[in-house]
């Protein structure tokens, strides 16, 4: 098993053509014919993740999160991102991203994943850029059965294994239509109550962007970590379903870089 093995599998379900402009996904450290012993997938990788890999066997880190976004003009493990890349090229262990175009498939990706923690029906791509309605950003689904707004951000914060959950003012409405997007999905505000959502899922908000709710939706901002933390088990799940004799593991270590004081 080669990594050109794994990524062309992982490009199978997520080209990388399907990326945003902005991002690096791909394989960013090592060499498409290196023999794979093990991988290790996350959501994050740094220095601690490619020890994890090491420590654990595998020469492989498939994260969510791309370590580089620009072009690295000196390695000299100023920061967090050097130091990384440093330890990965030291450790011979590769890292590839599947980042935005995972964001951006309707099925097997990061939304999907989180449509179903919260089970939700009937899916179909908030914000779709291909007439087939296959590629796109975001998703809205219904619940088998409207909640109670309260009941519902308990059945948010509990299905998302989130710290807490910033939203905006409660609506007094059944919540039955509930709109989402991992990570940063802000932009998709208009597209969520034209959809008809009585809630949006995201992260990322800022603080004069709640007032953007304007008495129509509620905003529910659950933490970026928090809203992606399920892909880890989404990639390992894809990887094992096509090499079930295939070492994959996934990490032990949480990089979240926020912590909470409640």
């Amino acid at each position: 098993m080669t990594i050109k093995d794994i990524t062309a599998h992982l490009e199978s379900i997520a080209p990388t053509h399907l990326q945003e402009s902005y991002d690096n996904a791909g394989l960013i450290v090592g060499h498409p014919d290196t023999e794979v012993t093990g991988v290790l997938t996350s959501l994050d990788c740094t220095e601690e993740i490619i020890a994890e890999a090491k420590a654990r066997g595998c020469n492989m880190v498939v994260a969510h999160h791309p370590i580089v976004f620009r072009g690295l003009k000196r390695f000299n493990g100023n920061d967090y991102v050097e130091r990384t890349v440093i330890k990965a090229i030291k450790e011979d262990v590769a890292i590839y991203a599947i980042h935005t175009n995972l964001d951006n498939v309707r099925h097997q990706g990061v939304n999907e994943r989180i449509a179903q923690r919260l089970g939700l029906e009937n899916l179909r791509l908030l914000g779709p850029k291909n007439e087939e309605k296959t590629i796109g950003s975001g998703m809205v689904g219904e619940l088998p059965t409207g909640m109670d707004e309260k009941i519902f951000l308990r059945h948010l914060k509990t299905s998302m294994d989130a710290s807490l959950v910033k939203h905006t003012m409660l609506l007094n409405k059944e919540v039955k239509t509930v709109a989402l997007c991992g990570g940063a999905g802000g932009f998709l505000l208009n597209q969520a109550k034209k959809a008809g959502a009585q809630v949006f899922v995201t992260s990322d908000y800022k603080y004069h962007e709640f007032f953007d709710a304007d008495g129509q939706i509620i905003i529910c901002d659950i933490g970026h970590y928090e809203s992606e933390q399920f892909t880890t088990q989404l990639l390992a799940e894809l990887l094992t379903k096509k090499f079930p004799t295939f070492a994959v593991l996934c990490t032990e270590l949480t990089t979240n870089p926020v912590s909470y004081f409640v």
